[in-house]
C-alpha cells in the first residue's frame, strides 16, 4: 500500500496544482525571529483542518518549550524544487528567517525531473538561505522502487549527500513511521490524516530544536550528525 500511495502522488501533484496554503502560524510574540518552511502538500495541510499540520504543531511545541519564534509555512501543494527556488528570494527578504526548512523534491521525482536539476535547485536554495543569514534544514523523501531501484536509491541518497556536503541540518525521511500505516492516510491514500502529523513533527523536531535559543541569543549552527547515515 505504501508503494501504491506514493505512485498516486504523481497524479495528486497535478490535481493540487499551485494552491497556496502557506500562511504564518500564530506568532509567539510580535517581532519574534522567523522559521521558514518551504515545502509541498505534505507541509501545506492538504485535506486537513487549518492548524492541524505538523508545521503548526511545531509552532505550538516551540512555544511550549519556552522559545520565542514565529513559524512561517510557505508550502504549496504540488510544488517542485524549481518552484521553490523561484519563490524563495522574496520569502527570505520578507521574513528574514533564522532557520529555513526545505521540504521539496518528491514531486520532482514523480514528474521525472532529472536528479541533476533537483540537486542543483536544492543547492541553490541552500546557498540563497545562507546568504540571507539563515541556518538550513534539508528534509529527505523516498519514492517507491517501481521507478527503478537504482534511481530510487540515488534519489534518497541525494538529500543526505547534499546535507553532508553543505553542512546543513538533515531529516532523513519526513514520513518515517507514517508511510507504513494505511489508516493514517486520507481516502486518496496519499496525504496523511491529521492524526499522523504529530509523528511527522517527531521526525523533524529533533533537528530543529538544537538550533533554537532563548530570546536575545542567536540560533546555534546546524549540525549534520545524521547525514553520513542514509536511512538512519
Amino acid at each position: 500500500m505504501a508503494r501504491r500511495r506514493f505512485l498516486k502522488l504523481a497524479v495528486s501533484a497535478f490535481v493540487g496544482g499551485c494552491l497556496l496554503t502557506g500562511t504564518a502560524a500564530n506568532a509567539a510574540s510580535s517581532g519574534a525571529p522567523a522559521i521558514l518552511v518551504v515545502g509541498d502538500s505534505l507541509s501545506a495541510e492538504y485535506g486537513i483542518a487549518r492548524g492541524a499540520g505538523w508545521v503548526n504543531l511545531m509552532q505550538q511545541t516551540i512555544t511550549q518549550n519556552g522559545f520565542d519564534y514565529n513559524v512561517v509555512n510557505a508550502s504549496i501543494s504540488g510544488d517542485t524544487t524549481s518552484g521553490g527556488r523561484a519563490r524563495l528570494a522574496p520569502l527570505l527578504e520578507r521574513y528574514r528567517p533564522v532557520v529555513t526548512i526545505i521540504e521539496l523534491g518528491g514531486n520532482d521525482a514523480l514528474r521525472g525531473i532529472p536528479l541533476d536539476l533537483t540537486r542543483s535547485n536544492l543547492r541553490e536554495m541552500i546557498a540563497a538561505s545562507r546568504k540571507a543569514g539563515s541556518q538550513v534544514i534539508v528534509v529527505g523523501m523516498r519514492i517507491p522502487p517501481n521507478y527503478g531501484p537504482d534511481y530510487s536509491e540515488q534519489f534518497f541518497a541525494m538529500f543526505s549527500t547534499l546535507a553532508k556536503q553543505e553542512n546543513t541540518g538533515y531529516v532523513p525521511f519526513l514520513l518515517a513511521g507514517v508511510a507504513e500505516h494505511q489508516d493514517w492516510f486520507q481516502q486518496d491514500q496519499i496525504h496523511p490524516l491529521a492524526k499522523a502529523h504529530p509523528q511527522i513533527l517527531q521526525n523533524v523536531w529533533p533537528t530543529v530544536k538544537p538550533l533554537l535559543k532563548p530570546a536575545g541569543k542567536p540560533p546555534a549552527k546546524a549540525v549534520n550528525a545524521r547525514a553520513s547515515k542514509p536511512g538512519a
